[in-house]
């Protein structure tokens, strides 16, 4: 039986193209978690951004509390939120909050950011991001104790105060990053590594022995950009337009390097062909992840997007029925 948990992965776009109210998305969205959990689904993954005419979700913890409510066994975790635009002491307290309330159904993921934007509005500096997330995730693991804090560093300073409650299951943290040093950091200081797209498996491994841990030790949360489907070229094709806005406002925003220097993709299938998506039908899924698994036995949880910005919930739940029907039996 395979151990790895596969769920859903949603940013709750809502892009002006392709307009919904976000009330009826949002209560569409809730009751598709709840459907895919019965389907076999086991986790569900939320992540953050600030200031996007799209919607980009800003709250995810608080969605992840309304996950919370409407499942029983799914896990719920974050990939990613942007720890250096947030209190330590307030973020430790509202995931101690929401793992209590979840029966410690939740990990917290965690990123360094790099939109200038979010950076200024919050009164952060781009420059202070390693010292922002190694002082952050020292914080929230103390408060987590139940036992006063003292911390002093750099940029934060918590005295003799106790954070309660205190979580009774603590929370994973699990951190993410495309570049070697923030992949270093995870194998350093993390409970695991969030992998866009498989990016950077190897390093966090050998990061791994090179911090005096095993290998064995390690925990790889993938983000997985295939797009599964009986016809996988025909469902690129449907939803090429919601791919292609997808990837090209990451690289707008520098996800994926400088975006003075980082052309955008023209077309869908050239994002599609030269970005981090996969097009798999059933049998070259089971055999992808077959092999992934195998070959990284670190790895506890791969998600799919659960649909692309714009796409119809309908149209995603489509894909979630396929996999749940013709992947997921094969992989356990």
């Amino acid at each position: 039986m395979s151990s790895v948990n596969f769920g859903l992965w949603y940013d709750f776009r809502n892009p002006q193209q392709w307009p919904r109210q976000f009330d009826h998305f949002y209560a569409d969205c809730l009751e598709q978690i709840s459907w895919a959990e019965s389907l076999g689904f086991a986790s569900t993954w939320l992540t953050e951004h600030h200031f996007c005419e799209d919607g980009y979700t800003p709250s995810p913890l608080v969605i992840a509390a309304a996950i919370g409510a409407r499942t029983s066994t799914m896990r719920m975790g974050t990939n990613l939120m942007l720890l250096p635009l947030h209190d330590p002491v307030r973020m430790a307290e509202d995931a101690a909050t929401l793992s209590l309330l979840t029966s410690g159904r939740f990990d917290l993921g965690l990123g360094i950011g790099y939109r200038q934007l979010e950076f200024d509005q919050f009164q952060r500096q781009l420059k202070h991001r390693p010292s922002l997330v190694e002082e952050g995730i020292e914080i929230i693991r103390r408060s987590w104790t139940g036992q006063p804090v003292n911390f002093a560093g750099k940029r934060f300073t918590v005295g003799d105060l106790a954070v309660t409650p205190a979580p009774i299951d603590k929370p994973k943290i699990l951190l993410g990053g495309m570049v070697e040093p923030a992949i270093d950091r995870a194998a350093r200081i993390a409970d695991g590594f969030l992998s866009t797209g498989g990016i950077g498996m190897d390093i966090y491994c050998d990061a791994l022995e090179k911090h005096g841990k095993q290998r064995s030790d390690g925990n790889i949360v993938l983000g997985c950009w295939a797009i599964i489907a009986e016809d996988p070229e025909k469902e690129a094709a449907k939803i090429g337009d919601h791919v292609l806005y997808q990837v090209n406002e990451y690289i707008k925003w520098g996800a994926f390097g400088p975006p003075d220097s980082t052309p955008l993709f023209e077309d869908a299938p050239t994002a599609i062909e030269n970005g981090l998506y996969e097009l798999w039908d059933a049998d070259r899924a089971v055999a992808e992840l077959s092999g992934l698994i195998k070959n990284y036995p670190q790895i506890s949880d791969i998600h799919f997007w659960a649909q692309f910005p714009g796409e119809s919930v309908e149209s995603g739940s489509q894909r979630l029925q396929y996999i749940a029907d013709k992947v997921l039996p094969r992989l356990s």
